[in-house]
Formats: structure tokens, C-alpha cells, sequence
């Protein structure tokens, strides 16, 4: 009965109790030092746990990835453009800054150098051979002759100093095609000139009847204006017009010479003027043409 109540007193202990006594019962049992694993788990408990935690992610989401690659590929083109982008092209950003007409010729292509080569070399093909002849006309006054000339059946040949550009040919062209419209209209008719024979003193009178009875004065034809390097040529007939459509003609051209374009030698008749080859007409050899 002792015996039991021993053991009962003994495996009711508390478990810390347990474990103290069981480690001085087996030290005191064997002479040689014992290592005691309270717990321990197998490879296969690892994997197990390995497998049931959780997956961590990169951190960041897809469409900040695709941010982050733009961010990559925009600094690697702002790289290449300063590393590797031609000075000559750089030079001509920098200038577009304060250049109004070179910023209007290269457009879009600012940052494409082959784009922006090709958009120059245009603009120089376009305005002839001296790309920086000054546009300002010339203080010398033009040369006019006149050479046969016939007004039903002649050219009208203008020498500039240099080879027109795309600029000058539409400046002479719409000078002579305002002429040509006034002279179709019967602008140049001296049969009736009532307000130059008139004084501006009081308000002058104009009779209506007087000016619609006089007889008809208009242009008959005009050709294209036609331009071979420095020279251009107009065919004219002046029909019925008076001779003074030539005055009105010298007149606009004089200023036009001075403040415009410089025009070297009007001259009036003439079938050849300079180096003119007839039914040349390649524009790669300097010829130009303004549609009436």
C-alpha cells in the first residue's frame, strides 16, 4: 500500500518535477555524460513546412514594371542624344530657339538628324545656288531696253543678280499677274482718264456714262512666267491696251527691285537673252516657272 501511494505521488508530480527527477535518475545510472533532445524534427516536417508557407512577390505590380521600363528607355534615348547625337544637329536646335524661319523649316524633325538633314538640304535646293544672298533688294536701279519690241507678239525678260528662289519667283509672278488681270479688265485705257485731268481741290465729278461709252482696251494672252537660273521670260500680247500698262509695269517693278529682289535689266522684245536654253525645263538645272 506504500508502495502505491509512492507511485501514485510520484507520476501526479508536476511535469517540470517529472523531468528533474528523470535527468538525476539517469545521470546516476550511467557514469558517462548524457545529452538529452527534448525535441527534434524530421527533414520531411521541413519540406512540409517549406511547402505550406507562403509565396513572398517581387513587391511590385505590372503596370509599375511597365512604368519603370519607360522610365528606362527614356533615359537611355536621352543618353544617346547627348552622347551620341551630332554636333551639327545640336547647333541647329540651339538656333531654332531665336530663328524663327529655321525653326519653321525643320518642323517635326527636331531630334531625327537624318530627318533634319534631309528638310535643310530642300530648303537649300529651293532658294538656288547662294543660299545666303541678302532679300533686301538693290540701290541700283534697274536697266531697261527695249529691242524690237512688239505688243502683240513679244517677251518681257527680267536678269536678276542671282538664281531666284521660291520667294522671288512668286514675288515677280504675282506682280505680273495683278498687271495681267488690271489689263484683262480694261484698266489701261487713256480714252478715259477723267480723274488725272481733274483738280483734287474740290470733290471732283465723275461721268458715269462718258466712262462706260469708251471703246473697250484689255490684254489678249499672257504665258506662265519661265525662269532659267538668273533669267525669266514672259510672253504678253497687249491686245487693245494702251502703252502705258508699260509705265504701270516699270513702276511696280522699280520698287519691287529696290525693296524686294534685286532685278539687274528689264528688257522688253528679244528672242534669246543670255545662256536661255529653248524647252529646257529640268528643274535640276535652275528652271523655274510661275502658273498665271
Amino acid at each position: 500500500m506504500s508502495m502505491a501511494c509512492g507511485c501514485w505521488h510520484y507520476y501526479n508530480r508536476p511535469p517540470q518535477l517529472l523531468l528533474k527527477s528523470s535527468l538525476r535518475l539517469s545521470s546516476s545510472s550511467s557514469s558517462s555524460s548524457t545529452v538529452f533532445c527534448l525535441s527534434s524534427k524530421s527533414k520531411d516536417d521541413d519540406e512540409i513546412d517549406k511547402s505550406e508557407a507562403p509565396i513572398k512577390g517581387s513587391g511590385t505590380t505590372a503596370r509599375g514594371r511597365r512604368l519603370l521600363r519607360i522610365r528606362q528607355d527614356k533615359l537611355q534615348r536621352e543618353y544617346d542624344r547627348l552622347h551620341n547625337y551630332p554636333a551639327w544637329a545640336k547647333v541647329l536646335e540651339d538656333a531654332c530657339k531665336n530663328d524663327t524661319e529655321l525653326r519653321a523649316v525643320l518642323g517635326d524633325s527636331i531630334g531625327n538628324p537624318e530627318l533634319m538633314r534631309n528638310r535643310v538640304e530642300d530648303r537649300i535646293r529651293k532658294k538656288g545656288k547662294d543660299f545666303r544672298r541678302s532679300k533686301t533688294g538693290s540701290v541700283v536701279a534697274s536697266k531697261v531696253t527695249f529691242r524690237d519690241f512688239n505688243p502683240l507678239d513679244s517677251y518681257i525678260w527680267f536678269e536678276l543678280y542671282g538664281s531666284p528662289s521660291d520667294r522671288d519667283v512668286n514675288l515677280i509672278g504675282s506682280v505680273i499677274q495683278a498687271w495681267y488681270v488690271m489689263g484683262r479688265l480694261g484698266a489701261y485705257n487713256s480714252s478715259n482718264l477723267q480723274m488725272s485731268n481733274s483738280s483734287m481741290d474740290h470733290d471732283p465729278l465723275y461721268d458715269a456714262d462718258k466712262g462706260s461709252k469708251v471703246m473697250p482696251s484689255s490684254f489678249h494672252d499672257i504665258s506662265d512666267i519661265e525662269f532659267q537660273d538668273n533669267w525669266g521670260r514672259v510672253w504678253v500680247d497687249l491686245g487693245t491696251a494702251d502703252y502705258f500698262a508699260i509705265d504701270v509695269l516699270l513702276n511696280c517693278l522699280t520698287v519691287l527691285s529696290s525693296e524686294y529682289l534685286g532685278i539687274q535689266q528689264i528688257v522688253f522684245g528679244g528672242r534669246c537673252m543670255g545662256d536661255w536654253e529653248e524647252g529646257m525645263t529640268n528643274p535640276e538645272y535652275g528652271y523655274k516657272y510661275f502658273k498665271i
